[in-house]
């Protein structure tokens, strides 16, 4: 990766970062702090903690398409700005309705999809994927911060401190994006990291992209429905208070990541992703089990906490990993569209469903719920294919030799480790899936007519 490169995928990532950091902060403090407000009841106060979830799964991908048109920096500018009003309606607001307002607004600046294709603008296709791990590494890193983070800073702050500070991680964002960020000379459309609208039908009806799509709803779901209870468990058995149970949620996270490292590592480096993938999915079943019989037990919430969040992590790896690995070549950024904007439905399915479970049935009817959805996800998931273990690859092809597509897209099938190859003449790329321990990179880059280095990276410009 050059060092522009480098400049620019770190920059977003810190963009990423900042606006993430401020949401997930908000969730092991919240449920205790909306108690306060005035209007709240349970199922308010999970449709305020998930409501972002829906604006922001509703507007992802249109977002992304806007961009196409009227630029990058110029969207994540006014989602960053949409971002920062929500936050100050929700740290202004005295009631749980206000909130609920604001928390509309933080979801409706939905730059994520808008950051992912600036990334493609300013990376050439052979740097992209460290890139785009770059940007995933920085995602999973601010959930961990946040929830360590959250309830330091509402002891400090209070939660509408917490809030007042979201809008100042905007502005940052909005800084880091105007005066960091390169700025592309050209907007181009890119099917690796972008939704191509034409695509949508037949993405929506590939089953095993659907698993995954419904996968990461459930993970979601049940990570925002548990947090409207959760608190408040560890608050009874260990009697420690919401901006406090840091001390908790660190040792959990250590003990979860230190689980998630080799798991990953079997999954990828042996090829065993579908049993770690199965068993990740048994164990979030089992610990929402273990948290209806055992929640009075402090040793079992715990165990039961540590399971849930190895699970979790464990799924947060690879479930990217494994749209990658299923999506068409061509159409990798409109499965991703799909998989990313089931994710915040599944944030906003659990905050709704969840709280007005909460509020009918209490904590034991919303582990319940949760335990549901696992145990049918792990029907799913035990009846998924075997993944492919192939990863997508990109060669920008000169502009002879795109002219008879079909010929070339045959011969780069030829090349040692190609499954897949599609040739879009338009955009003068080849999307390939390959077996990395098998590609000859040299020889399908030869065959493309151009030179190892892509010229993208020269389309960058100096400066912001």
């Amino acid at each position: 990766m050059q060092t522009q490169e480098f400049r620019a995928a770190g920059s977003l990532a810190a963009v990423f970062s900042v606006r993430l950091l401020g949401l997930f902060m908000i969730y092991p403090v919240f449920a205790d702090y909306a108690r306060h407000l005035a209007g709240a009841t349970p199922y308010k106060t999970g449709l305020a903690l998930g409501i972002y979830g829906l604006s922001q799964g509703l507007l992802q991908i249109p977002f992304g398409l806007l961009s196409d048109r009227i630029g990058r920096k110029t969207m994540i500018v006014f989602g960053m700005l949409v971002f920062a009003a929500g936050s100050a309606v929700a740290a202004l607001s005295s009631s749980i309705d206000g909130v609920i307002v604001g928390r509309v607004l933080q979801g409706a600046g939905a730059v994520g999809s808008v950051i992912l294709a600036l990334v493609a603008d300013l990376t050439a296709e052979e740097s992209r994927t460290k890139a785009m791990a770059m940007v995933g590494i920085t995602i999973g890193a601010s959930f961990m911060v946040a929830l360590v983070a959250g309830p330091i800073l509402e002891g400090l702050i209070g939660v509408s401190g917490v809030f007042w500070l979201m809008v100042g991680l905007a502005f940052l964002g909005i800084a880091i994006t105007l005066l960091i960020v390169p700025r592309p000379r050209y907007l181009r459309v890119h099917r690796d990291t972008e939704t191509v609208p034409a695509m949508l039908g037949s993405i929506l009806r590939n089953r095993e992209l659907l698993r995954l799509d419904f996968g990461i709803f459930v993970l979601h779901a049940m990570l925002t429905a548990s947090f409207l209870v959760v608190p408040s468990l560890l608050h009874a058995g260990l009697n420690v208070s919401s901006h406090t149970q840091w001390v908790i949620y660190l040792p959990v996270l250590i003990i979860s990541v230190a689980i998630m490292v080799p798991a990953i590592i079997v999954a990828e480096k042996y090829r065993r992703m579908k049993a770690v993938f199965v068993g990740a999915v048994a164990a979030l079943a089992l610990s929402q089990f273990m948290l209806i019989a055992g929640k009075d037990d402090v040793y079992v919430l715990l165990a039961a906490i540590t399971l849930f969040f190895a699970g979790f992590n464990v799924m947060e790896a690879s479930l990217p990993s494994l749209v990658t690995k299923t999506a068409p070549p061509e159409a990798k950024g409109t499965a991703t569209g799909i998989y990313s904007s089931s994710q915040f439905l599944g944030i906003f399915a659990g905050g709704l469903v969840g709280g007005w479970i909460n509020q009918t049935a209490g904590s034991d009817g919303v582990f319940a719920w949760s335990g549901a959805l696992a145990l049918l996800w792990l029907l799913v998931a035990a009846t998924m294919k075997q993944p492919s273990y192939l990863t997508t690859r990109l060669i920008r092809i000169a502009a002879g030799s795109a002219a008879d597509a079909q010929a070339l897209a045959a011969r780069l099938r030829q090349v040692a480790g190609v499954a897949e190859a599609v040739v879009i003449a338009d955009e003068e790329l080849a999307y390939l899936k390959v077996d990395s321990r098998l590609f000859d990179a040299a020889l399908a880059q030869s065959l493309a007519g151009t030179a190892t280095l892509s010229a993208a990276a020269a389309d960058m410009a100096a400066a912001p």
